[in-house]
């Protein structure tokens, strides 16, 4: 970059201007897993434990977290977050809802929520996962993405 180049980044939007509203996320995903490692999970037999018990907290967590994460986001105050997990075949959906009274969206907070979720059960059961040459042929992350996205004024919840 010579002296005449100038390149200016805002680091993070101004939001200062914008009307405290409120906001609601819904984000899914889905993980396909063997069969035997769905049995695994629906039977209890994770030696690492309560895999969707777990998995809700990796996802709630992650939501409180996603500042941290991803560097543009603001940090949130998180009034609500639903996680919910549904057998679709051998894929396991993971969708999360965010609520928040604030002056951004939380979709992204929605997002890293189902991200988180599904890599903890990704993490989980891996062992159930791998190939005898140790690869995970099966089990596979896939279409996340956002739902839906509202926002109201706070009279408009009542």
């Amino acid at each position: 970059m010579t002296e005449e180049t100038s390149i200016e980044l805002e680091a993070v939007v101004r939001i200062h201007e914008k009307e405290v509203l409120f906001r609601r996320a819904v984000a899914t995903g889905l993980l396909t897993l063997q069969s035997k490692t769905k049995s695994a999970i629906e039977d209890g037999s994770v030696k690492k434990g309560d895999v969707l018990q777990a998995s809700t907290i990796a996802a709630i967590q992650a939501v409180k977290e996603t500042p941290r994460i991803i560097p543009h986001c603001h940090p949130i105050p998180i009034e609500g977050v639903q996680v919910d997990w549904v057998w679709e075949g051998n894929n396991l959906r993971c969708t999360v809802t965010v609520e928040a009274m604030y002056k951004t969206g939380v979709e992204m907070e929605a997002l890293t929520g189902v991200s988180a979720g599904l890599l903890c059960v990704f993490d989980m059961v891996k062992s159930f996962e791998k190939d005898q040459h140790g690869q995970y042929t099966t089990a596979c992350i896939r279409e996340i993405h956002v739902i839906s996205k509202t926002k109201n004024l706070p009279s408009q919840n009542e």
